[in-house]
């Protein structure tokens, strides 16, 4: 089992934590969109020498990201350095976001290799009423099908998408255990095109997490994609969306730079200037 520490969600306070102990059912005070298709950015979150979040160079980046042409954004997730927000950066971020970019569908993640803290952080972030889904994490000390349902009544009736990402948290989840999940789809992070295979012909809405696996997912009947490398090559990772194997080919390069400064490459650089 991996644990939280340095992972997800390590900063919750006791009174966070408190809050979040009964399942929200506070309303959003905007209107929720629907779950997006297509090309979103899974957001890097900005911070200042000090360690705090900059809220405003993040909105920047979602912002910048947007003009670039990419239809959702993704908060707090892996790329967006979750281990070091808590529950206020969550809300405080995508409060700023969907400001920001009012046609936008904003995904929070609010998940944590353990169980209990994703299912504290869900209702936490509901009871705020932001964020129009959660995605979160499958967790190693749970069974998914069980956990999911707990999840569901601490999302009041916003949206969740399970995330599948067994290198920070193993073992994930068998495909052939995901439609009976009580989701709204999933990030299957794992680059496997077995996979992939597997959950579109079992008709699960389907969000890659590779940017390698981009011009199959757009062909073969995926929802859409949540992407770290969207950060910095929007344009090109819609291309390959669409189809365009060049545009693909060119992204490997870019997802190996990416990988071996991660997530440092993504906030050095601007979208499409690579």
């Amino acid at each position: 089992m991996v644990k939280s520490a340095g992972l997800y969600g390590d900063r919750m306070t006791t009174s966070e934590t408190d809050a979040s102990a009964a399942p929200a059912s506070a309303p959003s005070s905007r209107e929720r969109l629907p779950l997006p298709a297509g090309v979103g950015v899974a957001l890097v979150t900005m911070f200042t020498p000090e360690g705090t979040v900059d809220v405003g160079a993040t909105v920047h980046r979602a912002e910048a990201c947007a003009a670039g042409g990419v239809s959702s954004v993704l908060v707090a997730g892996t790329t967006g350095e979750a281990h070091r927000l808590s529950v206020a950066d969550r809300v405080d971020l995508t409060t700023a976001v969907k400001e920001a970019l009012p046609r936008i569908p904003v995904i929070v993640g609010t998940g944590n290799p353990e169980a209990a803290r994703g299912i504290e952080l869900t209702a936490a972030v509901a009871a705020a009423g932001v964020g129009d889904a959660f995605l979160v994490l499958v967790p190693g000390d749970a069974e998914p099908a069980g956990f999911y349902r707990q999840v569901r009544r601490a999302a009041g009736g916003t949206p969740v998408l399970a995330y599948h990402y067994p290198a920070v948290s193993p073992p994930g989840v068998e495909t052939a255990a995901v439609p009976a999940l009580d989701v709204d789809g999933i990030k299957d992070s794992s680059g496997s095109t077995n996979r992939l295979a597997e959950l579109v012909e079992a008709g699960v809405r389907v969000y890659v997490g590779s940017p390698t696996q981009l011009a199959v997912a757009g062909a073969c009947g995926a929802a859409g994609a949540l992407l770290a490398l969207a950060n910095v090559a929007p344009s090109l990772c819609l291309a390959a969306w669409g189809g365009d194997m060049a545009a693909q080919r060119t992204l490997f390069g870019i997802h190996v730079q990416a990988s071996a400064d991660f997530p440092g490459y993504l906030k050095g650089i601007e979208p499409d200037a690579v």
